[in-house]
This record gives structure tokens, C-alpha cells and sequence, in this order.
């Protein structure tokens, strides 16, 4: 009888090493599957027109009667708002600025040379529309103020289009890059003979707006990428 059991015995501890044998092997392989993957990114672009405008309307002035001075002040604030309503602006959109104003004889700084106008500054109106198109048109007509005896002037830094519908893009947008980046894993899967896995993780880049071209900065530049790891599977 103890020989019998220990043949038994015997048999049983090889038939268990080879169930745990091929369990470790499977263990190993699916292991080994799981480390297996590949990162892609997905880019999304798309071109819009800017929704917002915002366009300071400066002047300078220059006397030597103070009163004077802010009376031409207002008077160049008053000729450019009636302007920009001719054009169609609503007064919500347009604001008064202050004149700013310098007493060159007060200034320890100034020049000790001889002073043409004693008083000198700048007043601004500034436009804050929605309607981008039409603010546009002011370029071409601002010599209609210059023939009402007001010299205006706009710095182009200074001019700001803006875009506020991103979140109405966002998700188009969002699946766009997620596409994109799955079409270059499924590329991947297939040029290294292996099938596409679940996603193993993700991460999505923050959107950008910037402007077409320093050119045309009331066209909008919007930019996403996905970066997706996938796992690949045999």
C-alpha cells in the first residue's frame, strides 16, 4: 500500500506542477499583452471668423487755453459717436474715454525750450461690438472724420478680435481628434500584425485660439490634440 501511494502521490504532484505550469504561462502571457501598447495623438483645426472687435478711436489736441481744450475734447468724442452710429453701432457698444491731459509748464521734466501749446493730450472712444463685419468698414471711412476737423488715430496692436462660441465647438471638436488619433493606432495595430485594444488611458490638450496670420487677426486659428494610449493585442 505505501508503494501504491506513493505512485499515486507521485502522479498527482506532477499533473498539479503542470496545471500550475501552464497557469503561470498564461498568467505571463496575458502580462506580457497588458504591458503591449501604443500612443497616438489626434490634432483637430478649424478656422473662424472672430465674433467680438474691440477698436480704441484716439485723437490728440493741443492748445494753450485749458477750457478750450476739453472743449475740443468733447467735442472730437461727440463727432465720433455720432460716426459710428451713422455706421449702425448701438450707444451700448461705444465708451467715452477721459481726456488725458499734460500742462507742459508744470512738467519738472518738460523741455526748457520754447513751448508752442502749453497744454497738450489725447481722448479715445472705444468700440466694443459684436458686429465684426461692419466694424471692419471703419478702416476704409475713417477719412470722414478727418474732414470733420478730427485726426484719428488706431494702432493695430491695439485693435482686438475675440471669439466666445468655443464651447459650442468644443465636443465636434473633441471627437474630431479622438477619431484621428484612433485611425493612427489602428495604422499602427495593423503595419506591427496586432489588433487594436481598449484605451489603456488619455489625456486632452487644452484648446488654443490664436490668429490665422498676423494679417488677418479677425480670423481665428482653434487647435486640440488628444493624446490616447491604446493597449495591442495578438
Amino acid at each position: 500500500m505505501d508503494k501504491i501511494s506513493a505512485i499515486v502521490l507521485g502522479v498527482c504532484l506532477i499533473v498539479s506542477s503542470a496545471i500550475l505550469g501552464m497557469g503561470a504561462k498564461e498568467a505571463i502571457k496575458e502580462f506580457r499583452a497588458g504591458e503591449r501598447s501604443v500612443v497616438v495623438k489626434g490634432l483637430s483645426e478649424k478656422e473662424v471668423a472672430a465674433d467680438v472687435m474691440i477698436l480704441p478711436l484716439k485723437f490728440r489736441l493741443a492748445n494753450n487755453d485749458l477750457h478750450a481744450l476739453y472743449t475740443e475734447a468733447e467735442r472730437n468724442s461727440k463727432k465720433i459717436v455720432e460716426f459710428l452710429q451713422k455706421l449702425g453701432f448701438h450707444s451700448d457698444e461705444i465708451t467715452i474715454g477721459s481726456p488725458n491731459i499734460t500742462d507742459k509748464l508744470s512738467n519738472e521734466y518738460g523741455s526748457d525750450g520754447a513751448i508752442t501749446y502749453r497744454y497738450s493730450g489725447s481722448g479715445e472712444v472705444i468700440l466694443y461690438t459684436k458686429q465684426v463685419a461692419l466694424g471692419r468698414e471703419i478702416f476704409g471711412r475713417i477719412t470722414e472724420l478727418g474732414l470733420e476737423g478730427i485726426v484719428i488715430k488706431i494702432n493695430a496692436y491695439e485693435v482686438e478680435y475675440g471669439y466666445t462660441q468655443l464651447n459650442a465647438i468644443k465636443p465636434q471638436m473633441i471627437e474630431e481628434s479622438t477619431l484621428k488619433a484612433r485611425e493612427s493606432a489602428l495604422k499602427f495595430a495593423k503595419d506591427s500584425n496586432s489588433k487594436l485594444g481598449k484605451i489603456k488611458r488619455a489625456t486632452q490638450g487644452q484648446f488654443s485660439i490664436t490668429n490665422r496670420d498676423q494679417n488677418t487677426p479677425h480670423i481665428k486659428n482653434i487647435r486640440v490634440v488628444s493624446t490616447i494610449e491604446y493597449y495591442l493585442e495578438d
